[in-house]
């Protein structure tokens, strides 16, 4: 347990210095892309229309379980080869792991909303934001592109960084791949729309599941990154406005992110082929946002994130 902590601090520390170079990923395929593939040869093949939802959702099951199941015995494998090659095994895990982190990545893409507001315009705004959100960008004017790009990063600090780092730290290599390919099942076929709805309900649910824990501890980071003053504030606002989402886990940590920055996030929102009607969360906070408030909220990001790393420092330490 004590190694696998260090290994995920160090991991944590790489991601965060160095995150993913498009020059690698140039080259040879990212692990999550090859996930993708798997997944979208899956929907391809088992996800047949003619079927009814009964048969749909079944064979829906039983792809996410055989994924899930490959993605553990790799994982065993992978970490017994590590374990096997020493000090140089250690260095190839911590990288590994770093590599399905997203800090850096994750900053780099809400920080590039914030550059392309300030260079081009809502245009440019709506073409770099159009990268990480799933609603329809044409819908969205300055304000609430800033709210798209803030919200994504509040929901995917814990999708994208403090989940996979949870099942990492709870289950080493098996928990990480598992999770990530459950992930990525759900944000290709987890969506309530005709095709998906009863293929995709498997992975939905399970990646809610996965991401209970790891969504609310995410808020709590959120909640301790903002400082000391007002901390009870913001802890009454999460706890009041979470439920909101129409998710039962992105609420935590954007209600969190709402209420550090002073502002209303979530609201009504039109997603390609869906409209989310929900009611914002801090709804007394601001809803005129701009690129200033993205940068706000990245730095709120970067001390929740140093906060995490501290967390698992300490417990490598006291587990030693």
């Amino acid at each position: 347990m004590a190694e696998t902590l260090v290994i995920l601090f160090v991991a944590l520390i790489l991601d965060r210095l160095i995150g993913d170079p498009d020059w690698l990923w140039q080259r040879v395929p990212h692990p999550v892309v090859g996930f993708g593939k798997l997944i979208g040869r899956a929907d391809t093949r088992f996800n047949d229309d003619t079927a009814s939802d009964a048969q749909r959702e079944k064979f829906g099951f039983a792809t996410i379980a055989v994924l899930m199941i490959g993605a553990i015995v790799a994982g065993t494998f992978v970490g017994d080869l590590l374990d096997a090659l020493g000090s140089a095994g250690f260095v190839l895990e911590a990288v590994l792991v770093a590599v399905l982190l997203a800090q850096k990545s994750l900053a780099d893409h809400v920080g590039a909303v914030a550059r392309g507001l300030r260079a081009g315009g809502a245009d440019g705004g709506r073409r770099a934001v159009s990268m990480i959100v799933g609603r329809d960008p044409d819908t969205l004017d300055e304000a609430g592109i800033c709210r798209a790009a803030i919200e994504s990063l509040a929901e995917n600090a814990s999708d994208g960084v403090v989940a996979p780092a949870f099942w990492y730290a709870v289950f080493g290599l098996p928990g990480l791949l598992a999770y990530k390919v459950l992930n990525t099942a759900d944000s290709m076929i987890g969506h309530k729309t005709e095709r998906h709805r009863a293929f995709g309900r498997a992975a939905a649910r399970l990646d809610d599941l996965a991401n209970w824990l790891p969504a609310r501890l995410t808020a709590l980071l959120i909640v301790v990154a903002g400082g000391l003053d007002r901390w009870r504030d913001r802890v009454r606002t999460v706890m009041r406005d979470a439920r909101l989402h129409r998710s039962p886990n992105a609420g935590w940590p954007e209600s969190a992110m709402a209420a550090v920055t002073g502002l209303a996030l979530g609201g009504p929102r039109v997603y390609r082929d869906d409209v989310a009607d929900e009611p914002f969360m801090n709804d007394e906070g601001r809803k005129d946002t701009d690129p200033n408030d993205i940068d706000a909220a990245l730095g709120v990001f970067w001390r929740a994130m140093t906060g995490l790393a501290v967390i698992v420092g300490a417990l490598a330490v006291f587990s030693g």
